[in-house]
């Protein structure tokens, strides 16, 4: 099966209604689409923005985000069913990603201000230099995670699965000012 490029501006889903398999989306135009009960089952996002999209049950199988802008997305919202994401460069503040199960999930270079983790399973998920400010991490799954180069954090280890997790030195404060203790270099 050949791969298949969309590469317009598309506004409104009646156009995108259905599954897409393979398919490659370059410089969409997304934000604030109804994306709801369309499957995406192995396709890659260049560049494209799906801020605020509604996603009532989307399907997104092994899909790959490149440098997209996806903020007020709600995942929790989409289909469970073999749910599976990779996220390199994107802009992704206000995301929520709540009682999702997304073990060994990948963020490179991500913005993830605000982003809601709550009760979701995140184990053997690796985040590479991504920005979790104010991200709410709360009954979260991070066994086995690698945050070593993740920063500003703030994961509660009494509220927290973080067994085997790996965290760097200067991210020790992240776990740690909960504890309302002083750490000075």
């Amino acid at each position: 099966m050949s791969i298949v490029t969309f590469e317009q501006t598309i506004t409104g889903m009646p156009a995108l209604a259905g599954e897409y398999e393979k398919c490659r989306f370059e410089h969409c135009e997304l934000s604030g689409a109804d994306l709801s009960g369309i499957k995406f089952i192995d396709c890659t996002w260049h560049h494209c923005n799906l801020s605020l999209a509604k996603l009532n049950q989307t399907a997104f199988q092994n899909n790959h985000f490149f440098n997209c802008k996806l903020l007020g997305l709600s995942f929790a919202r989409c289909n469970p069913f073999l749910l599976s994401f990779r996220f390199d460069d994107c802009l992704m503040s206000m995301v929520s990603f709540y009682n999702l199960k997304l073990k060994g999930t990948v963020f490179t270079n991500c913005r993830l201000h605000e982003a809601d983790f709550t009760s979701t399973d995140f184990s053997q998920a690796v985040f590479n230099h991504c920005d979790l400010f104010m991200a709410t991490f709360d009954e979260t799954n991070l066994e086995k995670a690698d945050l070593r180069t993740a920063f500003n954090y703030s994961i509660h280890p009494d509220k927290n699965k973080i067994k085997k997790a790996m965290f760097s030195q200067q991210g020790l404060s992240g776990l740690l000012h909960h504890y309302d203790i002083v750490i000075e270099d």
